[in-house]
């Protein structure tokens, strides 16, 4: 990664070519990540997880690798619920050049969310596993996958096999069996996803009902939609109340 330092001195007042305002800056985030606001980028500055260069006059001026940074903080806080410790100290190994042990695997391209594949996934092209496939990739023992059974926890295509949807309920369910959560205490996330399910159901009923040849990829749109926001929604609240925690 770009050393985000500022060069020694302040930089002219007029803007370089490529420098956005923090309020461009916010603007070009926005849409991605919901939550954020001048405020919370100011803040991760005071945390040393940005340092944009400042004219004379003292406005900070952002270059595309300072938003890329900024990208790749939100994204680690909204779909991996890092600590900023954490997310500091994979931003300085990047910096040297290094591939931080413990970096999740799709954080190298924070622009794509678990909310976005989720949409890819619904429209279709989904990998299935087997059940050795998924103890092998997922490092669940088929105790744990069992568990995961039980409570209806592991999801199941017709044919028997496990969409790519199980392999990410078994990788999450080793790492939190890891912290004493075991499936039965897991229990409520199922319980939370219907009931956001169910909210996706309600809010295309209208539209399903139509029997023209458009409705079904209107409804799988729509239900893709309702669902990402969900799910940012969702995260950004987790990631709100994860804050106190924060050094």
């Amino acid at each position: 990664m770009t050393d985000p330092r500022p060069r020694p001195g302040a930089v002219p007042t007029a803007r370089p070519a490529g420098r956005l305002g923090i309020g461009e800056v916010v603007a070009s985030l926005e849409v991605e990540f919901p939550g954020v606001t001048a405020s919370k980028v100011r803040f991760l500055e005071d945390r040393g997880l940005v340092l944009p260069e400042r004219t004379s006059a003292g406005y900070r001026r952002f270059r595309p690798e300072d938003v890329d940074r900024l990208r790749f903080v939100l994204a680690l806080q909204r779909d991996h619920f890092l600590p900023l410790k954490v997310i500091a100290d994979h931003l300085a190994a990047l910096d040297r050049g290094e591939r931080p042990t413990g970096l999740p695997g799709t954080a190298a391209a924070p622009a794509s969310s678990d909310a976005e594949r989720l949409g890819r996934e619904v429209a279709g092209g989904r990998r299935s596993w087997t059940r050795a496939e998924l103890a092998a990739e997922s490092g669940a023992g088929e105790e744990l996958l069992s568990e995961l059974d039980q409570y209806s926890l592991l999801p199941v295509d017709p044919d028997g096999g496990y969409p790519s949807h199980a392999m990410d309920v078994a990788r999450a369910a080793v790492v939190l069996a890891g912290h004493g959560l075991e499936p039965r205490h897991l229990r409520p996330l199922r319980a939370a996803a219907d009931r956001e399910l169910g909210l996706v159901e309600r809010a295309v009923a209208p539209l399903q009902a139509r029997r023209d040849a458009g409705t079904r990829p209107r409804v799988a749109r729509s239900a893709r939609e309702i669902a990402q926001a969900s799910l940012r929604l969702h995260a950004a609240l987790v990631a709100e109340g994860l804050e106190q925690w924060d050094d």
